[in-house]
């Protein structure tokens, strides 16, 4: 998969096996039932949402979804507590494969960012 370049998100998706795709469908209804107007997308050859700017990426790895933010963002900081049992880097959340994914927590995270998208471009529309 490292060299693979995708054209779809379905394309991303079909390149894990299939309790893997289970997994990834599964943040991604998180996602539009969070943020039923987000658009989704591929960037950067991974799966992503697009809601006043991008939203959300989200993707698999060989033992863990991610999640991933495009800074500058809070929702790190407001769902600290949650995240406190997963391996984080600054912009990611990692959810091990081993573990049931924390959809409630995901679409939770996918609602701030989404709102925190709409104050940036309210601000940006002041100036």
């Amino acid at each position: 998969m490292a060299n693979e370049k995708f054209e779809t998100v379905g394309a991303y998706f079909t390149s894990f096996s299939e309790d893997i795709q289970h997994g990834l469908a599964s943040i991604r209804d998180t996602i539009k039932k969070s943020v039923p107007q987000a658009e989704e997308v591929l960037s950067y050859q991974l799966p992503a949402f697009k809601y006043h700017g991008m939203l959300i990426y989200y993707s698999a790895y060989k033992s863990h979804y991610s999640i991933s933010f495009p800074p500058p963002f809070k929702v790190f900081e407001v769902f600290k507590e949650h995240l406190l049992p997963y391996q984080m880097s600054k912009t990611t959340v990692q959810f091990p494969m081993d573990k049931p994914l924390p959809l409630e927590l995901i679409g939770e995270m996918a609602k701030y960012r989404a709102n925190e998208n709409i104050e940036s471009e309210n601000k940006k529309k002041k100036k």
